[in-house]
């Protein structure tokens, strides 16, 4: 009945969307498989993309060739660029989107690839080999044979739902749970573990008092996420911002006794920083008010998302204490907030390919890794796909560097320290994140995809190298023009900035940190002239790099020695346990994550310089 695909992903959730697309874009046969089409890429939670750090994953992921970024960019209802009073290296872009709008738009976009198929049916467990992966079975008892296998099962493993003493299998409200799986793996070896999130209440808008909440309209001029030509957001929706108080507060304490949070019922690892709100009340309980963001599902429905009011507590709690919150004292509730938990594998039973170690042909991506968020699940789905496609025509697998982009933080500290609480990314978790900015995504990634055989990125790759000249003339006009002080004292006067005493370099005058080039350009009219032919971001780039150069410059220097340690293999079935010198702590490490590299090595939890200078010494160095 089917043919041998090359690639099966099971589950069409955000990691499994984009592991479809990223193994078709190789020339892959690929299979979606879902046990429902309606609800492919759905947004489960909040209908957004993107945030700190979150952002520069969602432009990456679109330098690669994948899909999030062009569906945002045609389902956005609102966009910010969040952190801007803060240095570049820490703007992050973030959209309000349409939630019934983003998961059509995804359908569109994968029913009109012709390289994947699809089949709606539970997956309820793997054909394994001889230790490799050859197809998956599914509900009835069908066969479906492929040489790789893309496991994205999100929070359907043995999902449970709970709202307050109230319990139920599925795998998020009105779907049922995926069994079999978890069972066949853990059979296999694997080591398996419960992890939980959560989801607020979602509300009628036409019962909320808007006046009395804060409004937070998008930018006045929005970008986008897409290197690619899509449609600019011209009217947008706002979000509110509302706040609890000691009242909510002692109403939701009502209900402590029923929460399945604190007596026991619930025992899978939950979100650091996303907590539920009666988690919030019971760690900061100095606090007198937690806020809350009120946000749109769409732009053609009343349903709102409460943003900060996750929970798990009885309906009636939930529905007591939200009316306690102003501006909501006549909402009306379209159901409850619920807490779900669900089975996961630590990541270090993962090579760095996010292919299984134990199986192989097998990869996992997604929350079934120990993440939390769309953009961190998409991100694994991109590589996981990539690679299993790559694996099929027998070539090395793409592996991004921590220096290189956001996904290869994340992948490598999943594969190589493990997590044990919901993984979420933040831009403090990578070291070069001047190098990892969400404007230059494309200038890093987009000659790779190409490289690797990613198809359909000739537009993309002229427009980059485009832009690096751009930014190569931009950079030289500064570092050749100059400026004299009578067109600019004046204005350094009124800043508080040291005067010129004579011309100088427009480079040196716009290193200093209280001036930028839109200040420049109004007492330069040479610069304006100049500048007028490039398009903003092009400017903002040569900005950055023009300001920042001296950290840029240290960044690829510490990227350039961890790279030297990054080229240096290690054996794949090294023993080392053999090596006397090394920690017992570093020997079960590493036997446990059979690093590829010593620079993989070296950031393994419990690996300790002195360890790296061992394994330094077997490598002749």
């Amino acid at each position: 009945m089917f043919q041998e695909y090359d690639v099966i992903v099971v589950g069409a959730g955000h990691a499994g969307s984009e592991a479809a697309v990223a193994a078709a874009n190789m020339g892959a046969k690929v299979m979606l498989a879902t046990m429902n089409m309606q609800t492919i890429a759905q947004m489960s939670c909040n209908p957004a993309m993107g945030g700190v750090a979150k952002g520069q994953i969602v432009r990456e992921i679109d330098a690669l060739g994948g899909y999030s970024g062009i569906v945002t960019d045609h389902t956005m209802i609102q966009f910010r660029m969040l952190n801007k009073s803060k240095g570049p290296a820490m703007w992050s872009p973030r959209a309000q989107s349409d939630r019934m709008l983003f998961a059509r738009k995804w359908r569109n976009m994968l029913e009109a690839h012709p390289n994947i198929d699809f089949w709606q049916e539970m997956v309820r467990g793997l054909i394994i080999k001889d230790g490799r992966c050859t197809g998956v079975m599914t509900g009835i008892g069908l066969e479906i044979p492929a040489k790789t296998v893309v496991l994205t099962n999100g929070t359907f493993l043995n999902g449970l739902i709970h709202i307050g003493e109230k319990q139920f299998g599925g795998g998020r409200a009105g779907e049922r749970a995926a069994t079999g799986i978890t069972e066949q793996l853990v059979e296999l070896g694997f080591e398996s573990g419960r992890m939980k999130t959560g989801t607020p209440p979602r509300v009628d808008g036409r019962s909320l008092d808007w006046s009395a909440m804060e409004t937070q309209p998008g930018d006045e001029q929005p970008s986008r996420f897409s290197y690619t030509d899509t449609p600019v957001l011209e009217e947008q929706v706002p979000c509110h911002i509302s706040y609890t108080n000691p009242q909510v507060h002692e109403m939701l304490k009502t209900g402590f006794e029923r929460s399945p949070m604190f007596n026991g019922r619930i025992r899978g690892l939950g979100p650091r920083y996303c907590p539920s709100i009666e988690d919030k009340i019971d760690r900061f309980a100095d606090r007198e008010r937690h806020q809350l963001f009120v946000e749109p599902e769409g732009r053609d429905t009343c349903e709102i998302y409460v943003n900060g009011f996750s929970s798990s507590l009885p309906e009636d709690v939930q529905y007591k204490a939200m009316q306690l919150i102003p501006g909501f004292e006549n909402a009306k509730m379209f159901r409850p907030g619920y807490a779900i938990e669900y089975d996961f594998f630590p990541p270090t039973q993962l090579d760095i390919s996010l292919e299984t170690k134990l199986v192989e042909n097998l990869f996992f991506a997604g929350q079934i890794n120990g993440t939390t968020g769309y953009e961190e699940a998409a991100s694994q789905g991109l590589m996981a796909g990539l690679n299993a496609a790559l694996k099929v025509q027998e070539k090395d697998p793409l592996v991004l560097k921590r220096s290189e982009a956001y996904i290869g933080v994340l992948i490598d500290d999943l594969v190589n320290k493990g997590t044990n609480e919901p993984y979420r990314m933040f831009t403090s978790r990578a070291e070069y994140r001047i190098l990892l900015r969400q404007d230059n995504a494309d200038m890093r990634l987009t000659p790779l995809a190409e490289k690797v055989g990613i198809t359909g990125l000739q537009d993309r790759v002229q427009r980059v190298a485009q832009k690096e000249e751009a930014v190569r003339d931009i950079r030289k006009f500064f570092t050749k023009t100059g400026v004299t002080p009578d067109q600019i004292n004046n204005y350094l006067n009124a800043i508080g900035s040291q005067p010129l005493k004579q011309q100088v370099k427009l480079v040196s005058v716009l290193s200093r940190p209280q001036l930028g080039i839109a200040a420049l350009r109004q007492h330069s009219p040479v610069l304006d002239q100049f500048l007028s032919q490039y398009d903003e971001e092009i400017i903002s780039i040569a900005e950055t790099d023009i300001k920042y150069e001296g950290y840029i410059l240290k960044e690829k220097e510490m990227a350039e020695k961890m790279i030297r340690l990054e080229n240096l293999p290690l054996e794949k079935e090294l023993d080392y346990s053999q090596f006397v010198a090394l920690s017992s702590e570093a020997k079960e490490k590493l036997n446990l994550v059979k690093p590829r590299t010593i620079g993989q090595a070296s950031r393994i939890s419990g690996v300790k310089p002195s360890d790296v200078s061992i394994l330094l010494v077997h490598k002749g160095r």
